[in-house]
């Protein structure tokens, strides 16, 4: 009787945990996988370090905020045109090459900051910089997902990407804050060689051209993908509901002058803070084993921002600081339940030959609207007052999630087993990822 209970409880604790079989059945995804987590934690290390250096070196929030329109410009500009790239060559090369770029800047910054920075300007072009590269080699990756381990496994392959993204997230931020007390160089330089990471997986992909062979970029790829993108107003809504979460609900910009005036902690704990959100969405991401049985996505998204909109309130109303960070954690883990299921619907719905190009819109989006948000949470903040920022950013996400699934109600009605336009990705493509 005692094995067979615990057996039970072995099968429910595995209806909750992660799913990694998309690991086990593509050698090529479990590589890239890999050097996704180390690279995105010297990420994280870089864009803490430069958000904590800014603040340090101008004790303005503005100035802070400020650093929202240097990442957005270029992500919106290489997002919408690196898209239609990402639809026009090999998939592996463009990933080869924004990676390298992105080491180079930050070896670059790196070797400023050992040679007595004394000016924002190249922070801010670090920020601009990798937020370009990033507009390219995030749609590459993505675009390359569906043929690296099939359409049925995408759900359970964002969660594992997010899981890689969100273990970045935890420890990149407790290391920096750690780390810069010390030496602001010393981030950027671990920032550099972890891209090395990327790199080497990378490097052992299959060839990943699109299907057909590609088309050619260019504008009028570009204005082919954005009528696409018009025609589909279920796609379309992944992008709208998460730009008003990020715009509004991420106050990540005025983590620093919280910490320093509602919380009364150093620049440690400002780590603790950025980590918060991944701590949930790593949370979210271990446990997630049951988002694979979720077929109504759309219902989820909306559930899962309106969760994130009052987390994020309540950061803004509370001055204990504990408090706070279990806050952010609830709305990490409403963001990454969000995010699988929005990647999913994107990727299930959009063709191989057009993936290029939606999701370039996505980085876009999902890099872009929280620099957006850095500029509108700084901006209010020095209008009116940071509490007043968070707070009032929290709520406006709520009334905006839900004015905007008013208005599409289709959106709540999608059922992932029935959606018309779900594509399947090429046999060549899938073979090829399996039987390295």
């Amino acid at each position: 009787m005692q094995p067979t209970r615990r057996a039970a409880a072995a099968g429910r604790l595995r209806r909750f945990a992660i799913d990694v079989s998309p690991l086990r059945s593509s050698p090529a995804f479990r590589r890239l996988w890999g050097g996704s987590v180390v690279s995105v934690l010297g990420s994280q290390m870089t864009a803490v370090a430069v958000l904590i250096q800014i603040d340090a070196m101008t004790r303005s929030p503005f100035m802070v905020g400020l650093t929202g329109i240097f990442g957005f410009v270029p992500l919106l500009v290489f997002g919408v045109y690196g898209g239609s790239i990402v639809d026009a060559y090999d998939r592996r090369t463009l990933m080869l090459i924004a990676n390298g770029g992105m080491a180079l800047a930050s070896a670059a910054v790196a070797v400023a900051v050992v040679g007595g920075l004394s000016s924002v300007w190249p922070l801010y072009a670090l920020v601009a910089v990798q937020s370009a590269l990033t507009a390219i080699d995030s749609p590459a990756r993505g675009a390359s997902l569906p043929a690296l381990i099939g359409p049925e496994r995408l759900p359970a392959a964002n969660a594992l990407n997010q899981l890689s993204f969100n273990t970045g997230l935890v420890a990149g931020p407790l290391i920096a804050g750690l780390l810069v007390t010390h030496s602001f160089a010393i981030v950027y330089f671990i920032d550099a060689v972890s891209f090395g990471a990327v790199l080497l997986a990378a490097a052992r992909l299959p060839s990943l051209r699109p299907a057909g062979g590609g088309r050619r970029a260019g504008h009028s790829s570009v204005m082919e993908g954005l009528r696409w993108l018009k025609s589909q107003p279920l796609i379309a809504m992944t992008f709208y509901v998460d730009l008003v979460a990020m715009i509004f609900g991420m106050p990540r910009a005025l983590f620093p002058v919280l910490a320093r005036e509602n919380f009364h902690v150093g620049p440690a704990a400002v780590g603790v803070m950025y980590a918060g959100i991944a701590f949930g969405a790593l949370l979210g991401a271990i446990s997630g084993g049951w988002m694979s049985r979720v077929h109504r996505h759309g219902r989820a998204i909306v559930i899962s921002i309106v969760v994130w909109g009052f987390a994020t309130a309540t950061l803004g109303l509370t001055h204990v600081f504990w408090l706070g960070v279990t806050m952010l954690a609830i709305a990490g883990a409403a963001d990454f339940v969000s995010a699988v299921f929005r990647s999913a619907m994107l990727q299930s719905g959009t063709p191989d030959e057009m993936r290029g190009r939606t999701g370039g819109v996505f980085i876009a989006v999902v890099a872009g609207g929280p620099r957006l948000g850095d500029l509108e949470s700084g901006g209010v903040a020095r209008l009116v007052s940071p509490t007043f920022s968070v707070v009032s950013g929290g709520l406006a996400t709520v009334v905006g999630v839900l004015v905007l699934a008013a208005a599409v109600p289709s959106f709540l009605r999608y059922d992932a087993r029935t959606a018309p336009g779900r594509r399947q990705v090429p046999a060549e493509a899938q073979e090829s990822s399996n039987s390295e």
